[in-house]
């Protein structure tokens, strides 16, 4: 199931997407699991005819560092022994088509192509065996980074947190297994030039290990995002530029970038 998050006429709403065909959701998917065993009625709009928003409105993001072997080595990191955690505020998350907007505190702003979690019910303390219970689907996600604020900061809070650095979608995918999670593409382009891609397959920590890690010490709420980490081939961004974020069999998450 494609589930889309939309500017409806009355506010944000939800809906399921069947090719080019909008079928509305009679509710929050976060709040009631239920509808989304509803069935559709008619479709309300086509794609084109709506603008679509961050499909989820997380609490928190969790991201993960260094979970690429040769992103690490291209930065000059070693790899981490168990996952090296750190926070984006709800306030950077951007939804397909927003802006990227270049802070100018920053002169190295770069790309990062992630493959996205997305919990589905409150999880905590869970066993890998159980974790991908609690994710109701995956998203892509690009993980914009001020690189030189990275650098030279030992907290990463304003390198990884500011606004717009967290772009999300363009919707959630459901059904897939923790395994087939494990064999999807990643690229990024940026102005349709290549500049990452890898395979889900080569993170250091997989998606449902990642999760009973996390839950261990942090409860994941319903919208919550984990964000899994990236492969190599990270690039500036200038402003001008149009990024584009595709995980096979998800879809592509496309923004420009501002000043």
């Amino acid at each position: 199931m494609i589930l889309v998050r939309y500017q409806g006429p009355d506010g944000p709403a939800f809906g399921r997407l069947d090719g080019q065909e909008l079928y509305a959701l009679p509710g929050d998917p976060f709040v009631e699991p239920g509808v989304l065993a509803v069935k559709p009625g008619r479709p309300i709009a086509t794609l084109g005819q709506v603008s679509l928003l961050p499909p989820c409105t997380p609490t928190k993001i969790v991201a993960v560092g260094r979970n690429y072997a040769e992103h690490a080595a291209e930065l000059g990191n070693v790899l981490p022994q168990e996952p090296l955690l750190f926070f984006k505020p709800p306030s950077a998350v951007i939804g397909p088509g927003q802006p990227i907007v270049l802070p100018p505190q920053s002169q190295r702003i770069e790309h990062e192509a992630e493959l996205c979690l997305v919990i589905g019910k409150r999880c905590k303390g869970v066993p890998p065996e159980a974790a991908w219970e609690a994710v109701l689907g995956v998203t892509c996600g690009n993980d914009v980074t001020a690189r030189d604020l990275q650098r030279r900061e030992k907290q990463w809070t304003r390198a990884k947190g500011f606004d717009t650095s967290a772009p999300l979608g363009p919707w959630i995918v459901t059904g897939l297994s923790a395994a087939e999670v494990r064999d999807l593409h990643i690229t990024c382009q940026v102005n349709g030039e290549n500049r990452q891609q890898g395979y889900t397959g080569d993170m250091v920590f997989g998606p449902a290990e990642l999760i009973s890690y996390i839950s261990q010490m942090i409860t994941l709420e319903p919208g919550d995002v984990v964000m899994t980490g990236t492969p190599a081939g990270v690039g500036p961004l200038t402003a001008g530029d149009v990024v584009a974020v595709t995980i096979e069999g998800v879809g592509t998450l496309e923004n420009p970038v501002v000043a």
